[in-house]
């Protein structure tokens, strides 16, 4: 087996979610969070559109992050669905991590490029950013909870209408090691002919 698919096979199987909450609280170098927002950049993407967008928070303003987003969650849930639980979780989700990066679908100038391939891209950009920090030691956590699918974060981020915020991404690092598994067998989910 060539030695360079065997490196990337064991970052791509490596690959593991680590929730904000599970990281340390050490500080990733700026220098390579940069690193991986290029690998981001090398993404597939349909009639070169580049629909992926990334705003980067650290430090304090990571936390200051989470309290808005708290914030508008308390706004906009009713009261009778609001849940204390969720509020805490959004507002305590940078406490111990490096950087959140919320990722964004820029829809592009291409009308006939149809929406869906926008969001893979961007959602291949995404999975570049998580491959990169697996191999840089980095733990990561791709989020979609919270207020992140809700017009009230759009407006916040102040996208327009036909874009879509496809996830927050959390850096950091961590002192546990996270298993892998499928459930499926991957013979139940390929189909082979000739």
């Amino acid at each position: 087996m060539d030695n360079s698919f065997s490196v990337l096979s064991g970052i791509i199987k490596s690959r593991r979610s680590t929730k904000p909450v599970q990281m340390n609280g050490n500080i990733i170098p700026d220098e390579q969070v940069e690193q991986l927002l290029e690998l981001a950049d090398w993404a597939p993407t349909h009639g070169n559109t580049e629909p992926w967008r990334f705003i980067v928070y650290t430090g304090e303003q990571a936390k200051t992050f989470c309290l808005q987003h708290a914030g508008l969650y308390m706004k906009v849930t009713p009261p009778e669905i609001f849940l204390q639980s969720n509020y805490n979780k959004i507002l305590h989700n940078g406490d111990k991590v490096s950087h959140i990066i919320v990722a964004a679908m820029q829809r592009g100038k291409l009308s006939k490029i149809p929406v869906l391939e926008e969001e893979a891209a961007t959602a291949a950009a995404i999975q570049n950013i998580l491959l990169g920090a697996t191999a840089l030691g980095i733990a990561s956590f791709w989020s979609t909870g919270g207020l992140t699918y809700h017009p009230a974060m759009k407006e916040f981020l102040q996208l327009r209408d036909e874009n879509m915020v496809m996830g927050i991404l959390f850096l950091g690092y961590a002192d546990i090691t996270q298993m892998g598994k499928r459930n499926i067998p991957l013979t139940e989910k390929v189909k082979w002919f000739g």
